[in-house]
């Protein structure tokens, strides 16, 4: 096999396929039962060279992929996958390391110890604070809130780990009522329930109101655990991390905040003002292949009592080298053992952007997002729904129509932008009513790709207006 032929091929494909993503159609040309149709065959019997597999699965994959890495797709909140983090992301699929401990893969180990210290220092967590490379937001949650289980539980005597939770004493989770899906997902994954929950109600930006959360945590006794949230996911909105950590720690509570693209505002000193106090939790959830646009599979579980980390995710047997006090294991702070090195990216990228990198793009896709706003704003008949703090906008169409008329609109606007491919934007119901949801959280963009979306968004609102009152 020509290696070096097959690997110049595919990256040749990888390279074609990403130029000119400003100009690309942001859509999937085929849908899902196209391409279900395009990829069935019957198993294959005989072999087929190296080249012509890697040709087939371009031609039957490329057209039912989205313009996920384009500069206005904003459907949901996740990054471009920066060249660079891809390029790396390469190298560690082709190097082929498993980065379960030290010693199978001393550089993989290594490359997590450092870029956890860059990740720490950059969004201004404890720099003791032990940091697992997880597969994105969903595992960091479960990851830290595993942790936490642990620590309240051991502190009034209960050693989870060896006992499991049949019989433990109740533990208390808070949480607000406009968290995450995940976040409750995390909760049922770890047997603590996600209907059991005491949720504190929320304000129009879907933040925990602090005086309903200090109703609430007064009776709270025993082992507790409170949920907070970084960039709530359609307003973009913040938890009061500075008046609710220190009454939760009142109560021996474990806090953790979910801050899977939010907590990336404490890179920005125009941002910080948002994130004020958040330094004080337990723990923190947050993505790689959000902000700091690696490719997927990264996140990040953050916690600051590295022992519960390390002892809440270990995994133990003869055949495993054990690791020295000066010595990191990769799996002993994430749920898996063999994975791949996550690290090697994570370090490709803060390594070519560096602080100031980051916060420039972070600054310029959080001022992308309120020339949009601004933009729709100006127009009649168009509602900003939220305060545009961070990078999130949320839509309402048809200003002044019945909530079913604004909700039909408003469903035909976002179905007309998908169609046109200029930009791409999704929709989500916020407050009981239809919405579009725009996410501006790609490395390419800026004033002039937020233009270019927000005209798009007024040209399709027009469109279905006319359809509306035909």
């Amino acid at each position: 096999m020509d290696i070096a032929a097959l690997f110049s091929m595919a990256a040749q494909k990888a390279a074609l396929f990403r130029q000119g993503a400003a100009d690309r159609r942001h859509r999937p040309e085929r849908d899902y039962a196209g391409s279900v149709a395009a990829f069935s065959e019957d198993l294959p019997i005989h072999a087929m060279a190296p080249q012509k597999v890697i040709d087939d699965l371009a031609l039957r994959a490329e057209p039912g992929l989205h313009a996920m890495t384009g500069p206005r797709f904003h459907g949901w909140v996740i990054g471009g996958s920066h060249p660079v983090g891809v390029a790396a992301d390469m190298l560690t699929s082709a190097w082929g390391q498993n980065a379960g401990n030290h010693m199978a893969a001393p550089s993989a180990a290594a490359a997590e110890l450092i870029a956890g210290r860059w990740i720490n220092e950059l969004l201004g967590l404890p720099a003791t604070a032990s940091v697992g490379f997880v597969t994105g937001a969903t595992m960091a949650n479960f990851t830290s809130l595993a942790a936490a289980r642990r620590a309240v539980l051991q502190s009034v005597g209960w050693d989870a780990d060896r006992q499991g939770i049949f019989g433990a004493p109740p533990i208390t989770v808070i949480i607000g009522n406009d968290a995450h899906a995940t976040v409750f997902s995390a909760l049922q994954f770890l047997g603590l329930g996600h209907d059991r929950v005491l949720r504190v109600p929320a304000d129009a930006q879907g933040r925990m109101i602090v005086a309903e959360f200090q109703r609430i945590v007064q009776n709270v006794e025993g082992p507790a655990i409170v949920i907070l949230q970084a960039g709530q996911i359609n307003t973009g909105a913040f938890d009061d991390f500075a008046a609710i950590i220190p009454v939760a720690k009142e109560k021996g509570a474990w806090v953790h905040v979910d801050g899977a693209f939010g907590l990336w505002a404490q890179v920005l000193q125009s941002k910080r003002h948002l994130t004020t106090g958040v330094e004080l939790a337990d723990s923190w959830a947050t993505d790689g292949h959000k902000w700091l646009q690696t490719p997927y599979d990264c996140g990040y579980a953050i916690v600051r009592d590295e022992p519960a980390h390390r002892q809440s995710m270990t995994i133990a047997a003869s055949f495993l080298p054990a690791a020295s006090e000066d010595e990191r294991d990769p799996s002993h702070y994430v749920p898996e053992l063999s994975r791949r090195a996550r690290g090697f990216a994570t370090w490709a990228m803060i390594k070519h952007l560096g602080r100031e990198g980051i916060a420039e793009m972070i600054e310029r896709n959080c001022t992308a997002a309120r020339l949009i706003a601004e933009r729709l704003g100006a127009e009649e008949g168009i509602e900003i729904v939220n305060d545009v703090c961070l990078n999130q906008v949320i839509v309402r169409f048809g200003a002044g129509l019945g909530g079913e008329e604004g909700d039909r609109l408003t469903r035909e606007t976002i179905r007309l932008l998908q169609e046109s491919a200029e930009a791409f934007a999704g929709g989500a119901e916020w407050r009981g009513r239809q919405v579009m949801r725009v996410s501006v959280i790609n490395y390419q963009t800026g004033l002039p790709e937020a233009e270019r979306t927000a005209a798009a968004i007024i040209s399709a609102f027009y469109r279905a207006r006319g359809r509306n009152s035909d």
